[in-house]
């Protein structure tokens, strides 16, 4: 029997996950019968499929606890990628401070946590990192929604974003703007498998002077990118340093330094884009892995 796959998105992604259609032609094309879900749709019978893959559930970020329950849940009912240990982890920042500890250069980070005052916590932060430029966005986010980037000068509404997210009982990141983001980009790279499959560069993203997004996502500009040596090196000390198994897709997004190495800016677990338009072959790589994974499980 061809195994049934569910592609775990959302209402409000659906028609904004650019990976979904690569995917189910080329999962089709592999044996293997595709349907995309939303997560929270309590009609999906989920032990009708034989796995779910995570792919476009971009709204969690303000109802985590209902998310990881419903992880929970459907991990009970069938296989689950990545599986709830992943994603419970992945879901909140704070995992940074696991991967600094482990070695891992990263960019450097400040957490201010609900009780916090957010002006005293910007001004130390700004003490000691002394940027010229940072960034204020959510411990739980995605996709750069509620992130903005100030300047010297800014720190009134920078707090005051602070403050907001912290009033809505929101971990906050602050962390110094690297300006070689707008000359270089960021540079993600895709794993499939514990092996690496491509990278992509993202276009600078925070823009000054413009406002927290709303939307499921900011808009990216995506073009293909060959990461260099260094990158590589960067991308898997993060993901020798995972405290669980090598999960079955990884994305490490990186940013220039300078002078060191590159930092790793996030590592994308739960939910990331794939960019199988900008990786021929990539979507097909993926659907092999998932169809051999569930000839391994029926075996």
């Amino acid at each position: 029997m061809r195994p049934r796959i569910a592609l775990v998105s959302a209402r409000a992604a659906r028609h904004l996950d650019e990976d979904l259609a690569p995917l189910i032609a080329a999962l089709e094309e592999a044996g293997a019968d595709a349907a995309v879900a939303d997560w929270d749709d309590p009609g999906v019978d989920w032990a009708a499929f034989q796995l779910a893959l995570l792919r476009s559930t971009w709204d969690y970020t303000q109802r985590l606890a209902e998310f990881l329950a419903w992880a929970d849940r459907t991990t009970a009912l069938t296989r689950l990628e990545n599986p709830p240990a992943v994603i419970r982890w992945n879901t909140d920042k704070h995992y940074l401070r696991d991967l600094v500890r482990a070695g891992v250069p990263c960019v450097p980070t400040r957490f201010v946590e609900p009780g916090e005052r957010a002006r005293h916590a910007l001004d130390g932060f700004l003490r000691e990192e002394r940027p010229a430029e940072w960034v204020v966005k959510p411990a739980v986010g995605a996709g750069s929604r509620d992130a903005a980037r100030y300047a010297r000068g800014e720190e009134g509404p920078a707090a005051d974003h602070v403050e907001r997210l912290l009033r809505g009982g929101r971990s906050v990141l602050l962390q110094p703007y690297l300006e070689r983001v707008d000359s270089e980009g960021e540079s993600a790279l895709i794993y499939l498998g514990g092996r690496f499959s491509h990278a992509i560069r993202k276009g600078p993203l925070l823009r000054r002077g413009t406002s927290p997004t709303s939307a499921l996502f900011a808009q990216e500009h995506i073009t293909p990118r060959t990461p260099a040596p260094e990158e590589l090196q960067v991308a898997e000390r993060a993901l020798a340093a995972l405290p669980f198994a090598m999960p079955l897709y990884a994305r490490v997004d990186l940013i220039g330094s300078g002078n060191g190495p590159p930092c790793l800016l996030e590592l994308e677990l739960t939910e990331p884009s794939l960019f199988f338009a900008h990786a021929p072959g990539a979507a097909g790589r993926l659907a092999a892995l998932l169809c051999a994974q569930r000839a391994a499980a029926s075996g």
